[in-house]
């Protein structure tokens, strides 16, 4: 059976994602892959870093559970900020969502993301138990 024939896909669901041309999350067989994830409008006015990773990973949450899995199947996660001083508020936000998971993690500072409103971007990788 060929790759494409196993491949699922969630759509990202805004503009950049179309314009770019990639997909929330990809499944393919036990393994999911799921794309940078940003809070989006209405949550990036007024909020914090904690408040813009909780509405992120809910993102995340919702493309894994439409491919059939969840955050307790993330093994990784890699989480960009533009301050790393706020890597306490987002760890506080990465520990609520997954909890016992202890998925392998990265952070990283970075100068910016695509909307300056932005504060953080989290991706994660999933695996399925056979």
């Amino acid at each position: 059976m060929g790759w494409t024939k196993m491949r699922q896909t969630v759509p990202a669901g805004t503009p950049y994602a179309d314009a770019y041309g990639y997909s929330r999350a990809v499944r393919v067989a036990n393994q999911i892959h799921v794309s940078g994830t940003t809070a989006q409008p209405p949550d990036l006015d007024g909020s914090d870093a904690y408040q813009q990773a909780k509405a992120a990973l809910a993102i995340i949450e919702a493309a894994l559970k439409e491919v059939g899995s969840g955050l307790g199947s993330v093994v990784r996660t890699v989480v960009y900020v533009t301050d790393i001083a706020d890597g306490e508020l987002i760890a506080k936000a990465h520990q609520e969502a997954f909890g016992q998971v202890y998925p392998a993690s990265t952070l990283v500072e970075i100068s910016r993301l695509t909307d300056p409103r932005m504060k953080v971007e989290i991706e994660v990788y999933a695996v399925e138990a056979n």
